[in-house]
């Protein structure tokens, strides 16, 4: 009999629809819109109606997340008339899990019915006109460890999923872009309210002074550990992508600085700025119609 190697047990199209299954049975919920919540942000699934809450280590073939800030939990709901699935609590590479494992959630969002993804996480802020609590709309990516063959997609390519060579020049969707900076104007956003280009590295450890000059030099307006794993599979199965990085931290580039990053310093940002990410987040959903289709 053949081994199967781990990443082809954990991340099957068949173990995928298994669990959609699941939990399709477990809920009446169909979402159209999938929410991932960053560390320190959770808070955007309390914003959801007639919620249906189950804990990541009760759905089968789930991953666990085990960082704190991250509450391990996908949770049903509607927002307005948007029926949403969000994920409190994502996964990352610094966890220990295979890239395949961290973005299995993708797949099960893609085979629950989801059309638009909307993703969120805490990020350092590169550029250096950005200050903490900032908002920055991701308008693309530095997949990083992709460089180095670490990419989510690497592996047998099962067409039911998508193609084998997917396009990411329009990763991020440009028309949910513009709408987010409309409804920051309608908000009064605009002042903490930027567009980006976001960079992921492994972690789990802070970067280094020179990285985060180089990181910077290659255009990257903020940096951070998730998010563009994810992007890549949602748009390998043909959902629409909108990111929002909180710039919880300014990133240490002066070797004379005395500052030093710290997780407890992004999770207190995020509780701060809270509000206006939950505000703005479930103001575009209202304006999401079906069928990727803006309102």
């Amino acid at each position: 009999m053949r081994h199967k190697k781990e990443t082809e047990v954990m991340c099957s199209f068949e173990d995928c629809q298994d669990t959609a299954d699941w939990l399709l049975s477990q809920t009446a919920v169909r979402p159209l819109v999938g929410i991932v919540c960053g560390s320190g942000l959770g808070g955007l699934a309390d914003v959801l109606k007639d919620q249906e809450a189950f804990n990541y280590k009760d759905i089968p073939n789930f991953p666990q997340s085990t960082v704190h800030g991250h509450a391990g939990r996908l949770v049903f709901g509607t927002f307005k008339d948007r029926t949403c699935v969000c994920m409190q609590g994502r996964f990352h590479l610094y966890e220990g899990y295979p890239v395949q494992k961290i973005t299995m959630p993708m797949r099960l969002f893609k085979l629950l019915g989801v059309e638009t993804v909307i993703l969120t996480n805490a990020a350092g802020g590169l550029n250096q006109d950005y200050e903490v609590g900032d908002i920055m709309i991701i308008k693309d990516h530095l997949n990083i460890p992709g460089f180095a063959g670490n990419n989510p997609l690497v592996g047998p390519n099962d067409e039911r999923f998508g193609v084998r060579f997917p396009c990411m020049s329009d990763a991020y969707d440009r028309e949910l872009q513009q709408l987010a900076l409309d409804v920051g104007s309608e908000l009064g956003y605009s002042d903490f309210l930027r567009e980006g280009v976001y960079c992921v590295l492994g972690g789990p450890s802070f970067e280094t002074i020179a990285e985060c000059r180089m990181l910077n030099k290659l255009g990257a307006d903020a940096v951070g550990m998730s998010t563009a794993h994810e992007v890549i599979v949602a748009r390998h199965c043909g959902m629409r992508v909108f990111a929002l990085s909180l710039i919880t931290n300014k990133v240490v580039s002066d070797y004379n600085s005395e500052k030093k990053a710290n997780h407890e310093e992004v999770l207190q940002t995020g509780k701060q700025r809270a509000e206006q990410m939950e505000r703005l987040v479930s103001t575009i959903i209202t304006r999401i119609g079906h069928n990727n289709n803006l309102a």
